[in-house]
């Protein structure tokens, strides 16, 4: 028997679970990364919708949990290209010293047209690369023009951030000359013995602070764990035309290398803002721009440093996620659960 006219489907019968390998599996390619931070950067500026992160601050310190909404309406009037979806996730900055990673996370999306909930996937893998794929955004747009030598790269911090960020700053800085620094010197040297191995790593060492590390780099990423250090780094730190990527809040970077900026850009600027109130960018001003704005505007680099200031959004989760689950429902990939 036909189905009648205008009826509408049932839900669906499953969930597709991705776990952390399948959600690696199926990552798409560096360069089709970068395209998705692009697009998502210049969402938020023109048609995404969503709210601040909703949070809660278990035991013990510095540890959080963020609800991360969004919505990003697609071409057709239908909404079947539309995605909606959530990220939940925690951090425990203790969790280093037990030898297991600070960040969780989840990601769940939603059937466009019916609200159903159709894959839920582990956000760790998804996290580490979208968050990577932005500074790549920023580097490709910001970092300085070098000539006769190669580009000098610094990268504070070798854990999960560290290790995603080092084949970005190869694909974007081709040749570059990177130096790492972490706090456990053990990890920086498995960091750079990596990235020697990495395309377009041109050389890789292990600096024995972070102000060596940075003091002669054009482009400087700090990816450090939260913790104790608070905006230790200032402009007498920094190269006078440096691309500063900031992805560890102001764990590092200190709010006068953002006061005192030829160009200060921030992912978001209500997050940004509620995470000021909240404490966690103390003495920063407001920043004049967003990253999407200004690729928007075709904003020139100006002279003088440039701070990226990038939160994390859930839009860069639903659209990574989104692009993944494409590549397991293909491939067959994750678990199905029953509804």
């Amino acid at each position: 028997m036909s189905e009648p006219t205008g009826a509408v489907a049932g839900p669906p019968e499953t969930i597709r679970y991705l776990a952390a390998a399948d959600v690696v599996a199926c990552m798409p390619p560096l360069e089709e990364r970068l395209a998705l931070a692009d697009r998502v950067l210049r969402a938020i500026v023109t048609d995404a919708e969503l709210p601040p992160k909703i949070g809660v601050h278990p035991r013990p310190d510095s540890s959080f949990g963020h609800a991360m909404p969004a919505y990003l309406p697609g071409p057709d009037a239908s909404g079947d290209a539309d995605l909606v979806g959530m990220k939940w996730v925690v951090g425990f900055p203790t969790n280093s010293a037990r030898g297991l990673g600070t960040i969780n996370a989840l990601v769940l999306l939603n059937d466009p047209v019916t609200g159903f909930p159709v894959a839920v996937l582990d956000g760790g893998p998804i996290t580490a690369q979208r968050t990577a794929a932005v500074s790549g955004v920023a580097i490709r747009a910001f970092a300085p023009a070098v000539a006769g030598r190669p580009c000098r790269a610094a990268l504070i911090g070798a854990g999960v951030q560290g290790h995603s960020h080092v084949p970005v700053i190869g694909h974007v800085l081709p040749g570059v000359e990177l130096a790492l620094h972490d706090t456990d010197p053990e990890r920086a040297a498995a960091l750079a013995a990596e990235a020697r191995r990495t395309a377009g790593i041109g050389a890789a060492r292990v600096a024995g602070s972070a102000r060596e590390a940075v003091g002669r780099a054009d482009v400087v990423v700090t990816a450090a764990a939260f913790g104790p250090v608070r905006q230790v780094m200032g402009n007498d730190w920094l190269a006078p035309g440096a691309l500063v990527v900031a992805v560890d809040y102001a764990t590092y970077v200190a709010a006068e290398v953002a006061r005192e900026a030829a160009l200060f850009l921030v992912d978001e600027s209500r997050a940004f803002l509620a995470n000021r109130d909240a404490g966690l960018f103390d003495g920063y001003p407001d920043p004049p721009m967003q990253i999407g704005e200004a690729l928007l505007a075709g904003t020139s680099r100006p002279d003088g440093r440039v701070l990226v200031t990038h939160l994390g959004v859930g839009l860069s989760d639903l659209v990574f996620g989104d692009a993944i689950l494409r590549t397991a429902e293909a491939s067959g990939r994750g678990i199905l659960l029953p509804r």
